[in-house]
């Protein structure tokens, strides 16, 4: 573990746990995502501040970090990546998501509106799935009543590890996860790449409350930026795409890091 990894679990030990189970009343299914862009050396920061307000950090299997593997598929065309790409206002992911420290393994759909807000379908699936999503009936019947995409036509395109930290605020009205490590393989270029201290942090509410979390980041000057996992590691790793829309997000990236990305 490197020394800014040591010093956020520091902080975070600061913080008070929540439990999953009391998680139930801000699964924000439907929702407004404002992301932000950072560093780990910026997010001890964040999260003194958070402790000091009242946030609470999620604990699961004696952990506030935790590990996650996710799985992005894809038409051979890319054609949810080119949706993106091209301003499409109505879009989905499709991906197989893995919360390592339980093993726990699911296929999640997610579709934005032409009003910028995000619902997400999802199903829990077994393990042996990840890979191949339609080796689970549960995930094929999931995706034939809530994609534009059938199954048969998507395959694995994009796989991004990262470690993450999942906060709540005192009122309980919103979500805030934040991801460090992020590392993407590309399944069809075989290249990978890492994000090396970049952090990106994703705020989830229904727009109705105030967020002290918002302040928080104004303090810091951490403002916020569209960005896409999917969209940035797929950029990064393929450089055969269309991709002139994300260069400028890369670049942010790199001068937020000050350090240059590239694929191995």
């Amino acid at each position: 573990m490197n020394t800014s990894q040591k010093t956020l679990e520091a902080v975070l030990d600061t913080i008070s746990p929540i439990w999953l189970g009391e998680m139930d009343s801000i699964r924000l299914m439907n929702r407004i995502d404002t992301k932000f862009l950072t560093t780990e050396r910026v997010l001890a920061g964040i999260l003194e501040d958070a402790a000091a307000r009242g946030y609470r950090a999620l604990e699961t299997e004696g952990t506030k970090i935790s590990s996650y593997d996710s799985l992005y598929y894809d038409t051979p065309e890319l054609q949810m990546f080119l949706d993106h790409h091209n301003r499409r206002l109505v879009r989905q992911k499709i991906r197989t998501r893995v919360y390592v420290g339980s093993g726990r393994t699911f296929l999640e759909i997610k579709r934005k509106n032409n009003h910028g807000r995000t619902k997400k379908k999802r199903t829990e699936i077994c393990p042996e799935a990840f890979g191949d999503f339609r080796l689970d009936p549960a995930a094929t019947a999931l995706l034939e009543q809530y994609s534009a995409i059938p199954a048969a036509a998507v395959s694995p395109a994009l796989e991004t590890v990262f470690r993450r930290i999942t906060l709540v605020d005192a009122a309980m009205t919103e979500r805030l996860t934040i991801d460090t490590a992020l590392c993407f393989i590309n399944h069809r270029t075989g290249r990978e790449v890492s994000l090396q201290d970049a952090v990106i942090i994703e705020l989830k509410q229904d727009g109705r409350a105030k967020s002290e979390m918002r302040d928080i980041l104004l303090e810091r000057r951490v403002k916020p930026v569209r960005v896409s996992k999917y969209c940035i590691g797929e950029t990064l790793t393929d450089p055969d795409i269309k991709h002139n829309r994300f260069k400028p997000k890369i670049r942010l990236i790199e001068k937020t890091i000050d350090k240059k990305l590239t694929a191995i």
